[in-house]
Order: structure tokens, then sequence, then C-alpha cells
């Protein structure tokens, strides 16, 4: 028998987070902690390992907050800031597992890591940098423990970002094409869960009707909007706008799939 994976929203905010340094508007000034938004996270948790895909600015507070006391491996969907910059943090896992920590990524996404933290990976190391194993992401599915991951190439306007397919369970954040080859590979999840920035076009990310309309041609069963601005409008008022089987997630969020 499979036991269920655990997956919990640690961020779903856009690469400014809400509130939004300086904004007064109705989000941002709100009073719901559904609208407190960190940067796009998620933690899954499968027969006691625990593997998160992204870890931004606000990664040391989301492994706080939840306790997440050890973890197995990072995998990252691409290099741009708000996905990457809390890597550092993971030298509180080598103290504590005393061994370095397993990261998933791309050629290209390696390449900018080791750029953005190249004190990591100097010849003479400073004493306490973080210890990283990287493992490459391709086409091809990859395990980490229990978990296959079937990666699923998407494009966040020009630059290519992976989203992950495991088991029935669809990930996909900053997004705004799925090409064809990729559609396929993600035909009726049990769960979706994928980008909406706001309710107006964006050169790089799905639009709210943009993510609904791919949750109904892709037959999802359970689809969660996350990456969201403030400018998508307060969680409560949004809520009430959208069909039956989807909704906002919010940071916090625990659901469990199969």
């Amino acid at each position: 028998m499979h036991s269920p994976k655990k997956i919990t929203f640690l961020g779903t905010g856009t690469s400014m987070g809400v509130p939004v340094i300086g904004c007064k508007c109705d989000v941002c000034t709100s009073s719901d902690p559904r609208d407190n938004r960190l940067r796009t996270s998620i933690l899954i948790q499968h027969e006691g390992h625990n593997v998160v895909i992204d870890s931004g600015p606000d990664f040391r507070m989301q492994m706080l907050t939840h306790h997440v006391d050890s973890l197995d491996a990072l995998v990252f969907t691409h290099e741009h800031k708000d996905h990457t910059a809390g890597l550092d943090d993971v030298r509180a896992y080598n103290f504590i597992g005393k061994k370095s920590i397993t990261v998933w990524a791309s050629e290209r996404v390696e390449q900018a890591l080791r750029n953005d933290f190249h004190y990591a990976f100097a010849e003479t190391k400073y004493p306490g940098v973080p210890e990283i194993q990287f493992e490459r992401i391709t086409d091809v599915p990859f395990s980490i423990n229990a978990l296959s991951f079937q990666p699923l190439e998407v494009k966040h306007h020009k630059l290519p970002v992976h989203g992950f397919r495991i088991s029935d369970f669809v990930y996909i954040t900053d997004a705004n094409m799925i090409p064809s080859e990729t559609w396929p590979k993600i035909q009726s999840p049990k769960v979706l869960v994928i980008n909406a920035l706001r309710k107006t076009q964006h050169i790089s990310h799905f639009t709210l009707q943009e993510a609904v309309d791919i949750a109904r041609e892709i037959k999802a069963e359970k689809t969660y909007l996350l990456h969201i601005s403030h400018q998508m409008g307060r969680h409560d008022l949004v809520s009430e706008e959208l069909p039956d089987g989807v909704e906002i997630a919010y940071d916090g969020l625990t659901i469990e799939v199969d």
C-alpha cells in the first residue's frame, strides 16, 4: 500500500512577496493571514523524507515555521533569485546531518548557482560554507528516495523552467507557455498546482483565467493556484469567483496526494 505524500505550501507569493514594501493597497494592508505571501516554495514529505522545491529569500523562515529539521534534497525549477536566494541556509542541514545536501538542477541553473554562491565552490573554502552535491535535471525522470519526478519543460517568457509531475501531482510555477511536447505529460492529474499571477495579462506568467483554462483542459481533479501577486486581489474575494475544484493556495496550506 502506498503512503500518501504531504505537500505544504511554504510560500505562495510572487517575487516581491505580499505585502509589497511600501504598498498600501487593500491586499497589502489586509488583516487576512491568507493575504500574507512569502516567496513560492513547497515541501514534499513522504515516508520520513523531506524534499523542498526552490529555496527563495524566505527559505530560512519557512523551514523554522514548519519545523523542518532534516532535508533530503532541494530541487530547483529555475535560477531567478526569488527561487534560489536562500540556498546558503542549507548550511544548517549540513551541520545537523553532517553531510552535504543534494541539489537537483539543470545545467544552466547549476551554473547560475555556482556563480551566485561561488564561495561554496572555491578551491580554498572559508570554514562553514554550504556543502552541496549537484545532481543533473534533464528531460529524464529521476528519483529522490521513493519519489519519482518527471521533469516538465515550460517557458517563463523565453526562459526554460522545469515543472514536475510526481505520480498524480503536477507542479508548474513561473510559466506562461506549455510546449506541445509537455501537454501529454500533464494530463488528468488528481492535483495540479500552477502559477496565476494576476487577472490581467503578463509577459511571463499565466493569468488567473489562463490557469483555470489549463486546469479544465487537462482535466485536473483539483487545482491550487500560487505565485500570486497583490494585483490579484484579496484572497476571500477572488475565491468567490473561482469554479468548483479550483482554489488559491495560501502559505501554510497542507494537502495530501497519493
